[in-house]
């Protein structure tokens, strides 16, 4: 993985998910230039640095597409507006939740994508999921074929946004004919932002939800219908899978198999964080005033004797060199999902790329694999027509 900040893995994890989800490098550069004097710190100081450093760029970009809007350029305006959109999220990432920056970024960013998926007429689409008493903010991405289309249900993780995920797969599902539904799920994104829904260890129920809302469209196969989900997803996914049947297929980009040990595994410091404030963020997610009671809920995210319950498809993505992660989770994800019909672990390694936490250093080969698997499963294309 590119190294900008050596003496910081959480800042280089972010400076890679900007170039990977539609950021431009020179700007990436620009904004990340003038923090190498505080990247050692680690301190509120350092991350509020980064905050302004990244809203001063995404306002910029914001400004540019602006202009171009005004002068009737709309795609340019669009495609300005998803990368402001993208500058606003790696803003947003750094400070405390109890910063009021945060809330004021993330608005901003939800703002810009919007408006960029409308102005460039790209097939997304926000949707609500009817979920509980409300509802789960969701995006749509619609594939290109008429009639009903494979859909895969796409959950987040523990710090990533449903925004970020379209930005770096729904295009490639959508060459194979498969549409994204991308949720922000409870104790992610919008689910958390702005709604309080905190995350939970049962996510068949939000899953089911899911099922449910796609089963109302008539652009949605009802028997091709899978579930895919990245990093903390890699618990998400499969635990959805084996309580929901009408699940034809799951996808773990990135393996978790133990969320508890993990979260053993930080209060030690092992393994790098992926965002500042680690526990700190995980009463956030976990809406709890505590980590004795963040660890009451975590002491129930292990797919230890859940996996055998998984009767579709399976797949797990993992990197060798997962700082993270270790790779075991991804071992005993595979080895214990014994009644999967199919079920195969892709370990991406060094040599080849795709190595680091759900493929950080490169995501287009995590993304390109995944999106063939699903093709191949879900009967989407494997090649434009007449190829």
């Amino acid at each position: 993985m590119f190294e900008y900040f050596p003496e910081n893995y959480t800042w280089n994890l972010a400076f890679m998910s900007g170039i990977n989800r539609g950021g431009a490098l020179g700007d990436l550069d620009e904004a990340c230039r003038a923090l190498r004097h505080c990247a050692g710190r680690h301190d509120a100081a350092a991350q509020q640095a980064w905050y302004e450093s990244f809203m001063k760029l995404a306002e910029r970009t914001e400004g540019l597409a602006a202009r171009d809007e005004a002068a009737g350029n709309l795609f340019s305006a669009g495609r300005k507006y998803i990368r402001a959109g993208v500058y606003f999220l790696l803003a947003e990432r750094m400070p405390s939740h109890r910063s009021t920056g945060k809330a004021l970024a993330y608005g901003r960013a939800l703002a810009a994508y919007e408006r960029g998926y409308r102005l460039r007429g790209d097939p997304i689409t926000p949707v609500e999921v009817p979920f509980a008493d409300g509802a789960l903010p969701a995006l749509f991405s619609k594939a290109p074929a008429a009639g009903r289309s494979p859909c895969v249900v796409h959950f987040d993780g523990f710090d990533i946004t449903k925004e970020l995920i379209c930005g770096a797969a729904a295009e490639e599902y959508r060459r194979r004919g498969i549409s994204l539904l991308i949720v922000d799920h409870p104790g992610v994104g919008e689910a958390l932002r702005t709604r309080g829904l905190p995350a939970r260890h049962d996510t068949e129920v939000p899953a089911a939800a899911c099922v449910d809302y796609l089963l109302t469209r008539d652009d949605v196969d009802p028997a091709r219908i899978g579930v895919a989900g990245v990093s903390l997803g890699g618990y998400y996914a499969p635990r959805s899978a084996a309580f929901e049947p009408r699940f034809k297929c799951c996808i773990c980009w990135g393996a978790l198999y133990d969320f508890d040990q993990f979260m053993e595994d930080r209060v030690a410091r092992r393994g790098e964080p992926s965002v500042p404030g680690h526990e700190d963020h995980a009463q956030w997610v976990f809406g709890k005033a505590s980590m004795t009671e963040v660890r009451e809920v975590t002491r129930r995210m292990s797919l230890q004797g859940v996996l055998e319950r998984i009767r579709c498809p399976l797949l797990v993505v993992h990197g060798e060199n997962d700082r993270q992660v270790p790779l075991w989770h991804a071992q005993r994800t595979y080895d214990e999902a014994i009644n999967a019909p199919r079920r195969e672990l892709k370990v991406f390694r060094l040599s080849e790329g795709g190595a680091e936490h759900c493929a950080a250093d490169d995501n287009a080969l995590a993304v390109d694999y995944m999106a063939d698997w699903a093709a191949a499963i879900l009967g989407g294309r494997r090649g434009a027509p007449g190829s």
